[in-house]
């Protein structure tokens, strides 16, 4: 069993920067793919960026060169930054475990909301 929580969102001007963090319970964290998600209003729910247990990546096309998905495995903690941020990047972002490098795993946290606004 694996438990996330997320943590980091808040409210951007557009162009900033935000860093996300998942701290994960449970010691198999080390060994699965992590990802992160993406839900805004009216829209299904969207993978932004994978992570492999070795640390190969997939990114949306949408974020590719804002954003980098990286993990401690030491900290059980996976990270997200967020830069030059864009008002359709709102959304709750949802942690994500166990899945693919393309689709979502059992495990998923509560979501932290991010809102980029000016």
């Amino acid at each position: 069993q694996v438990q996330l929580v997320e943590s980091g969102g808040g409210l951007v001007q557009p162009g900033g920067s935000l860093r996300l963090s998942c701290a994960a319970s449970g010691s198999i964290f080390r060994s699965i793919v992590m990802g992160w998600y993406r839900q805004a209003p009216g829209r299904q729910r969207e993978l932004v960026a994978a992570i492999g247990s070795g640390g190969i990546t997939n990114y949306a096309d949408s974020v590719k060169g804002r954003f980098t998905i990286s993990r401690d495995n030491a900290k059980n903690t996976m990270y997200l930054q967020m830069n030059s941020l864009k008002p359709e990047d709102t959304a709750v972002y949802y942690c994500n475990g166990g899945g693919t490098m393309s689709r979502a795993g059992g495990y998923w946290g509560q979501g932290t909301q991010v809102t980029v606004s000016s």
